[in-house]
């Protein structure tokens, strides 16, 4: 019986200690979130009178045309998507979502970032790059600075529309009224610092290694396995498939291999199967995270 208490008592201190790193972490992603997104409006698109799309976008019009300070419209235009990402989401993802907006705000309103530049093309690119880099890295914390998502989250379960289109339709209406309120210059710049963004974005949520799964289908699977354990240091998984072909449905039995790869290791992979059978049939798809399993690449001896 002590043993057994013992042991539990160990794997609840594991477990505690897990989640106290796992909070550490999240909270390091959010607050570099906070002030890498701040710098960026504070020292770049702000005193250039440039927005970004979405929700921060719609601030940054709002606080240009009223004259309002960004903190005000940033908290209370985001308040109607995080009581949203409550009801979609969870209570978790919207607490730290609000600590985050917040935390944001409080940037903006009591932290003086100085005007790093004038010219018009470095305020679009790295006022989007630092801006998207805030607000990437307050993903990977578990949280965001920016509802948009959550409201194409929303609205693509209550109309069954696709995420992207609902995002890319709120982005050209507030590009449209930036053209109109502003100038058709600053929404075209404005449209420069939205895709600065969204690649940072992309960059700082996904990593460089962006990870393809590769479905194989060859008579020469077990040779591909070998080549692909052993050289590649990859995993994989094997699946026992039929398949179908010619005018009388003939059928054969074979095997399908599936591993995961980054986009460095694709033309490496491409060869080394050619090698084997150039007759193989390889199909490729984007992956956009993994977790688990051996997908970093091992050390190999050889």
């Amino acid at each position: 019986m002590k043993g057994k208490s013992t042991a539990k008592r160990e794997s609840q201190s594991k477990r505690r200690s897990m989640l106290l790193n796992l909070y550490i972490k999240d909270a390091f992603f959010i607050v570099s979130g906070i002030f890498a997104a701040a710098f960026g409006l504070e020292s770049f698109l702000l005193p250039n009178s440039f927005i970004d799309g979405g929700v921060t976008g719609i601030s940054l019009l709002v606080s240009e045309v009223t004259n309002t300070p960004l903190w005000i419209p940033i908290v209370l235009i985001n308040l109607p998507f995080m009581f949203m990402a409550y009801k979609v989401i969870g209570k978790q993802f919207a607490i730290k979502a609000i600590i985050a907006i917040l935390g944001l705000a409080l940037a903006l309103a009591l932290i003086e970032f100085p005007e790093v530049t004038q010219d018009k093309l470095l305020v679009a690119v790295f006022g989007g790059f630092f801006l998207g880099a805030g607000i990437g890295l307050s993903i990977r914390g578990g949280s965001v600075l920016d509802g948009t998502e959550v409201l194409a989250i929303f609205l693509s379960r209550k109309w069954r529309v696709k995420i992207g289109d609902i995002i890319i339709l709120v982005n050209v209406i507030v590009f449209l009224a930036a053209a109109y309120l502003l100038s058709i210059e600053a929404a075209l710049y404005s449209m420069l610092t939205y895709l600065a963004a969204s690649k940072t974005l992309d960059f700082v949520v996904d990593g460089i290694e962006e990870y393809t799964g590769v479905t194989i289908i060859s008579q020469k699977s077990e040779e591909i396995r070998k080549m692909i354990v052993e050289k590649m240091g990859r995993g994989l998984t094997i699946y026992e498939a039929k398949g179908g072909y010619g005018s009388h449905g003939e059928q054969n039995e074979y095997n399908v291999i599936y591993t995961v790869i980054t986009r460095l290791e694709i033309r490496k992979l491409h060869i080394e199967i050619d090698k084997i059978d150039h007759t193989a049939f390889v199909v490729m798809s984007s992956i956009s995270d993994t977790r688990g399993g051996m997908v970093k690449k091992r050390f190999l001896n050889n």
